[in-house]
């Protein structure tokens, strides 16, 4: 049975999934084979569809859902009869329902996002813990100019986002703050139907508070609208920057590479016009149609939701881990991990917010991200103009997929 997982190959997480998959050949007799890909995963699964090979497994984003399932890629999932799917968190299920209102998915893995903040350089400038958007501004405007490394060099910056359009970064990074202020993408307007918001003011105070980071305050690192999170990674590592939001798969990595002293976790701070909120994501089990192991893909799902599986895929503390939070609520984190930071974004995890099951969320992320990058890269562009335009985008799209 064939695996794909969208994780760089021979990285720690790669092998992870690599022991999960064994495990199950050990626990099953099914022999697995693990494919681990991530730049233009997407456009490999298109390839395999085209060619009639798709992989028998896949574990993808959750808000890849859509996308998949409107190409009648992924198989329904019964949920009564997946064994051990009664102990999996309401919330993980909502992230593996499709806009019709069937399941598509079982789900693995959840997280949320939170900020992974360079502690040392927090107390060198004398500040407290961000607890709203205003004192998290000043915390990055003392890392952009009061030297917190020490090196007599104007050389750092407050934030690092990965702020380039690729797979959309722009609208996903800012999506927590969006969420954090009470705004949304969209709003449901009955079954199945969405109406764009993204020109509510509180998304557009979202939008704007960013900017200012940007054009005003310049406290972000240079070259960040150009940057994917592979970048981004490396910015945080090489101490050119000092507040992230980002997801817990990062946090043993961080630990390893910055040192486990100089970072913390805090939650993204509530912001001014409403909250909390943060962006919620999540990795799900499909199971692809076509394949001639149909029974093999549901006793893989069941190993992979089990608290065994989800053990195997958390990976304790260490690096590598592709349960980031269990979605089996029988699952004790605390006795996995004996880190404390997890439970900041476990916590957050309580307010996460899903993208909404419209048919396709591929394509809303990405024209967001396209106007978001631009009036982050261009200083004189006016925000609520520009979300104005937006708006009218994302209803054209939600019309294009019925969903309006």
């Amino acid at each position: 049975m064939e695996i794909w997982i969208r994780q760089a190959p021979d990285s720690d997480s790669a092998k992870t999934a690599k022991k999960l998959a064994d495990a199950f050949t050990q626990a099953s007799g099914v022999k697995t084979k693990v494919v681990a890909l991530f730049d233009d995963f997407e456009t490999k699964l298109n390839q395999q569809a085209a060619q009639k090979q798709l992989p028998d497994i896949v574990i993808n984003d959750t808000a890849q859902l859509g996308n998949m399932q409107s190409q009648g890629w992924l198989r329904e999932v019964d949920k009564a009869s997946l064994a051990g799917g009664d102990k999996l968190s309401d919330r993980a299920w909502s992230a593996a329902t499709g806009s019709d209102g069937k399941i598509y998915a079982a789900p693995f893995s959840a997280q949320a996002f939170a900020l992974i903040v360079r502690k040392d350089w927090r107390e060198k400038v004398g500040m407290q813990p961000p607890a709203t958007w205003e004192d998290l501004a000043k915390l990055a405007t003392a890392f952009t100019q009061k030297d917190p490394d020490g090196n007599g060099q104007a050389d750092t910056a407050g934030f690092v986002i990965p702020a380039g359009t690729k797979r959309g970064y722009a609208s996903w990074y800012a999506s927590s703050l969006i969420y954090a202020n009470g705004a949304d993408f969209l709003k449901a307007a009955g079954p199945g139907k969405y109406t764009a918001t993204a020109n509510d003011p509180k998304f557009v105070e979202a939008v704007q508070y960013l900017q200012d980071q940007f054009c005003k305050s310049k406290t972000v690192n240079p070259g960040a609208v150009s940057n994917d999170t592979t970048v981004t990674h490396e910015v945080f590592e090489k101490g050119q920057g000092g507040i992230y939001l980002v997801g817990p798969y990062v946090l043993a990595r961080f630990v390893k590479s910055v040192g486990t002293d100089k970072i913390e976790v805090l939650p993204v701070p509530k912001g001014p016009a409403g909250g909390p909120g943060t962006l919620g994501e999540g990795e799900n089990v499909y199971m692809m149609v076509g394949s001639s192991m149909e029974d093999a893909q549901k006793k893989f799902a069941e190993y992979a939701i089990s608290p065994e599986g989800q053990k195997i895929g958390m990976n304790k503390d260490a690096n590598g881990a592709i349960v980031r939070l269990p979605v089996n609520t029988t699952v004790d984190m605390a006795a996995e991990r004996q880190d404390p930071r997890w439970k900041v974004f476990q916590e957050s995890y309580e307010f996460a917010v899903y993208a909404p099951p419209v048919p396709n969320w591929a394509p809303i992320r990405q024209t967001s991200a396209d106007a978001i990058n631009t009036v982050w890269a261009d200083c004189t562009a006016d925000v609520k103009t520009a979300m104005d335009g937006l708006n009218t985008k994302l209803t054209q799209e939600l019309q294009s997929q019925k969903a309006s």
